[in-house]
């Protein structure tokens, strides 16, 4: 595998800052909303993300 060049470098550097400015808005509201709601519904965030975590764990046993 080949290594990057400068200029590849800087400009994947300069397209990640200009999405993260581009989407700041509406993360900021995001998280402003999150923060007045009430937080109630942890388990149905936290189940689907544990099964996928075994998920990869399973993975990485199967593929060893």
């Amino acid at each position: 595998m080949e290594e990057y060049n400068i200029w590849e470098m800087v400009l994947a550097g300069v397209i990640a800052l200009v999405v993260i400015l581009w989407f700041s808005p509406g993360i900021k509201n995001a998280f402003h909303h999150t923060n007045q709601m009430e937080n109630k519904d942890w388990k149905g965030f936290l189940f689907p993300i544990g099964l996928v975590v075994l998920f990869v764990f399973f993975l990485i046993l199967v593929r060893n």
